[in-house]
Order: C-alpha cells, then structure tokens, then sequence
C-alpha cells in the first residue's frame, strides 16, 4: 500500500477500551464504522452514544468522531481513527420516521434495515418469507436518501435487499457480508444481489467473522483473498471493501443479545447448532485491527495492483462515504438556492 492510502473498516463491534482504540493505530486504521445498537430502542441507543462521548473525551489522541469524508481525511492527517456510527437494526427509530433525521443530526451514517428477522422496515435473512420492503420501509428508505444516511441491508433476506437496492435513490451498502458463491452462509450474498449492487453504484464489505468463511476459523489468507479476486472479476473492484465484522474482547454472551435480543425467551443458535452460541476463533492471521496489513498483503499475492489494493483497503470507502453522507439537494432546495442568489443579486 501507497503511504497516502486510506485503511478503512466498513464494521466492527468490539468491547471497546483503550486497548482496542490502540490496536486501531497500530493497524494504522484511518476510520471504522462502529455499530451503536442491535435492538435498543431510542433512548438506549443515545445512552450508547453518551458512552462513545466518553471515549473521544478520555482517548482524544487515539480516536475522533466522524460524519463526513472530510472528517476521516482529517483524522488521518492527524494520526487518529475516526469513528463512524451504524446502527445493525432499525429499532432506535420505533414506529417515529421522524427519528431519522434525528439519530442523522446525533452523528449516525448507516442504518440496517433489518437485523435476521423481519421488521417494521424489512425482512431478515433467518425467516422463512420475504415479502420484502414495507410500506414504512419504502418512507423511511426516502427519508434516509434525503438525509444522508447509507441504507445497511447486511443481515436482511434476498427480496428485501433487491427491492431496497431499487428504491433507493441513493446506493446502498452491504456493510458485512460475503458471496455465496464462496460459503453458502445464511447472510452471504447471491450473486442476484451482488451485480445488483454494482449496478446501482453500491458496496460491499467482506466480513471476516468465521461464521461467515469458508473453513471458518480455519480459513486461509490466500482463500479469503481468492474470494476478493472472483468476486472483483464479477461485479468489479470498485464496489469492494472490508468490513470485518471484528467483535474483539467480548464475551460469548453478547451473542445471544445479538441473536435474541427482547423477542425470543429461547436461545436462537441461527447459523448452525448451540456451538455457534459463541464467538468462534478468528483466523490466526487476522485476529484485530493490528492485522489489517496482512490483508494488504494477501490481496498483492493473488494478483491485485498496488491501486486496487489501495482502492479494497479503503479508497472505495472513502469515495462511497463522499457522496453517500451529504444531504440529498431536493428540488425545493435548489429552488431555494436560486431564489438565495437571485435576491443577493
């Protein structure tokens, strides 16, 4: 990698402490998204944001927080990680569009429309139907585009991604996923959706949670990067990224929260029998942020250019993120600009 190019993480959800802000700089990460919620509802999930406040106060010199491509150019210049808010399901918004707009002003970016299971908005991936997006959905994905809040459709099933890849004025992102192609998981994606998503513009992140790989945690540098390769032949690598899925130090028990969060009194395993109730080891070549170059390096060594390296590490991010979170310009908007500049005149 160039020494001017960006090391973006389109998601982690680790047990964030000083320990993991550090493994970020050492990984020499430039910006991560960071997951706020699962299934908080509003309330909670500013009380997850109070925490990050915390955070940038107490490790100023390690992390910023982050809602433009500017302000990841600024935290490289400056030697920190920027932080990017996502929420992994549309719960902090209740059954209220207008908080939309609102968790979009407390500094959110992305926002799945689902989390495995259906929701006011969509589908998840473990349900037997699709019927796909909802009539709320379809308001609510308007709204996102107008804001400048990236639609997330990571956990959500085949018919609702297509349908939230068709509506959106905007492109989506696939924040954390992989091909199907590759490992028949229950979140990768079909190669239906991935062209779809190329097509209209959008990007994916390959997830490095082992449930998500092929072998699991058994998986090779050399394969998940031969993974990269076909899919860039496909659909082309400039809807390519990484979004590793990382969920450092936490215990076993935040999957179930994941997993079941209020609506089940059963554990709901998912993926797999009870052995999947845990986190899995991950691969011994990526095991934190620190590990990030040896991705770097894996991509060179299954034929990628020094530029499209570059470009899968970060640069597609980076270039997504630039248009992805400014407000949508409307017609009254412009309208209201003309009007601005014909007074002034």
């Amino acid at each position: 990698m160039t020494g001017s190019a960006f090391l973006i993480d389109g998601l982690q959800y680790a047990n964030w402490s000083e320990k993991v802000f550090r493994q970020m700089r050492e990984g020499r990460l430039d910006a991560v998204h960071v997951t706020i919620c699962y299934h908080e509802m509003f309330r909670e999930t500013v009380a997850n944001l109070e925490n990050w406040n915390r955070w940038f106060e107490r490790y100023p010199d390690l992390i910023r927080p982050a809602g433009t491509a500017e302000d990841i150019r600024a935290a490289k210049a400056e030697g920190r990680t920027a932080i990017v808010f996502g929420l992994q399901n549309c719960s902090p918004i209740e059954d209220d569009i207008g908080l939309v707009e609102i968790l979009h002003t407390l500094g959110v970016r992305f926002m799945q429309l689902s989390y495995n299971n259906q929701s006011l908005l969509a589908t998840g991936c473990y349900e037997r139907e699709d019927p796909g997006i909802t009539r709320m959905g379809r308001q609510v994905i308007r709204e996102m585009n107008r804001v400048g809040m990236t639609i997330d459709m990571s956990h959500s099933a085949e018919r609702s991604t297509l349908e939230a890849i068709e509506i959106s004025e905007r492109p989506i992102a696939i924040t954390h996923a992989n091909p199907s192609f590759w490992h028949p998981a229950l979140r990768n994606k079909s190669d239906t959706v991935l062209k779809a998503l190329a097509e209209s513009g959008g990007m994916l992140g390959f997830s490095l949670y082992p449930h998500h790989l092929r072998d699991k945690s058994d998986c090779t540098l050399a394969g998940f990067c031969e993974m990269i390769a076909r899919t860039a032949d496909m659909i082309g690598v400039e809807h390519l990224g990484i979004g590793s899925d990382l969920c450092v130090d936490q215990p076993d028990s935040v999957v179930e929260w994941m997993r079941n969060g209020r609506w089940s009194k059963d554990l709901d395993y998912g993926e797999g029998s009870a052995a999947a109730a845990g986190f899995p080891p991950q691969p011994s070549w990526f095991q934190s942020a620190r590990d990030f170059p040896n991705l770097a390096d894996g991509l060179a060594a299954v034929g990628f250019s020094a530029s499209d390296v570059d470009r899968i590490m970060g640069g597609n991010w980076l270039s997504f993120y630039e248009h992805a979170f400014a407000p949508m310009r409307t017609e009254h908007t412009e309208t209201s600009e003309q009007a601005r500049r014909s007074h002034v005149s």
